[in-house]
């Protein structure tokens, strides 16, 4: 009989934790268009937490759809972040900063081709071609942005992250 691993109390606050800093990171930089910390959050809580960050990414998403309704923008983050730490969970043996620069920076771009799947969809594969490329612009601010904050910020959240366990 196999036993099943519960999560711990401190794993439990620990997520209450990341879920109330991803929801305050992306609050305090809403005002930027397609600059955000969470992409460098869900990066460093994957590798921190491993396969568990599901619970983490979930709520998140859950509370961004009731902040800001569910509407298609929502289902869209139903995978992308989930994605995101699929990516990260396979590079996880990798301790170069420049290593999850990269990936933050190729996510960045290619959000907004993740985020046309669904209008393939709605209005076939025209409609989701127009949706992409109508957002490359915010692509590349995302992709530069996200490339320069985790180049800068990776190592000081990691130390902290490492300070936990």
């Amino acid at each position: 009989m196999s036993k099943k691993k519960r999560l711990t109390t401190k794993e439990i606050a620990y997520m209450g934790v990341m879920v109330a800093t991803l929801e305050a990171a992306k609050f305090a930089l809403s005002f930027l268009p397609n600059v955000e910390l969470v992409t460098l959050f869900i990066i460093l809580y994957t590798l921190f937490f491993g396969g568990k960050v599901i619970y983490v990414i979930l709520a998140f998403i859950l509370i961004e759809g009731c902040r800001y309704g569910f509407g298609l923008w929502w289902v869209m983050y139903l995978y992308v972040w989930p994605l995101l730490a699929l990516f990260t969970h396979l590079l996880r043996k990798w301790e170069s900063v420049m290593t999850y620069s990269i990936l933050s920076a190729a996510f960045g771009l290619c959000f907004g081709a993740l985020c046309s799947i669904p209008y393939f969809f709605i209005g076939g594969p025209t409609t989701a071609f127009t949706w992409w490329i109508a957002g490359i612009p915010y692509d590349l601010l995302h992709c530069a942005s996200n490339f320069v904050l985790c180049l800068i910020l990776f190592r000081p959240l990691r130390a902290i992250l490492n300070k936990l366990e």
